[in-house]
């Protein structure tokens, strides 16, 4: 895929898409996919949990020279809402912030009520209309379960898109391979960034219906 990378004015609104992931592994191999799709990826970003505050993270964002750019959110593991969680919201809500779409990392964190995403990218590169787990393997429900992802159920995210466990899935995601999975996640989002219409999820008395009940009860 050609790269969608452009060039900014200081005060343009900039492009974002939101990992719900921080660790090192997870930054490696969207380093490697940010440089394959030319992104910017706020390195900063990265950590367990998120080290910087959500106006640290606005700050580093206005300062890109161009987009998409990449931010990583981390709550390690936190099932309370944290700062990792704070600052998506306001990421979501700032007026020089445009997020694009939410990448809703699977793993095994336990007392999450986890999301239902639009559709998952499997540890094939493959769109697929479920969730996955950490390993990327499809599963039966329509919700992925995170560190960080309990805060999509109360804000308006454009876009949430499933995915395992980044620059893992058993090897299928390494960074030394190239990221594939997480490649192939953001090359979709910035295929059809431009379209200005998402896609829904196949089945909409499911995942599109239980998002819009989420989003009512914020």
């Amino acid at each position: 895929m050609r790269p969608m990378r452009r060039r900014l004015a200081p005060d343009e609104k900039r492009r974002v898409i939101v990992v719900t992931d921080g660790d090192h592994v997870a930054f490696r191999a969207l380093r490697v996919a940010a440089r394959r799709t030319g992104c910017r990826l706020i390195s900063k970003s990265a950590g367990n949990p998120t080290p910087l505050s959500a106006i640290e993270l606005v700050c580093c964002i206005r300062q890109t020279p161009y987009d998409p750019v990449v931010v990583m959110l981390d709550d390690n593991g936190d099932g309370n809402e944290a700062c990792g969680e704070q600052a998506l919201c306001v990421l979501l809500n700032h007026p020089d912030v445009h997020v694009i779409a939410t990448l809703a990392v699977a793993s095994n964190t336990s007392r999450v009520e986890g999301v239902a995403v639009d559709f998952s990218i499997d540890a094939n590169g493959q769109r697929v209309e479920t969730a996955v787990d950490k390993d990327g393997i499809p599963c039966r429900s329509y919700v992925v379960h995170g560190d960080t992802v309990d805060i999509l159920r109360r804000v308006d995210a454009p876009l949430v898109i499933g995915i395992g466990d980044i620059g893992k899935m058993n090897g299928k995601d390494a960074p030394e391979r190239g990221a594939p999975v997480t490649t192939s996640a953001i090359e979709w989002i910035l295929m059809h960034s431009n379209k200005h219409k998402i896609q829904p999820a196949h089945n909409e008395s499911r995942a599109t219906a239980y998002r819009g009940g989420r989003n009512g009860r914020r």
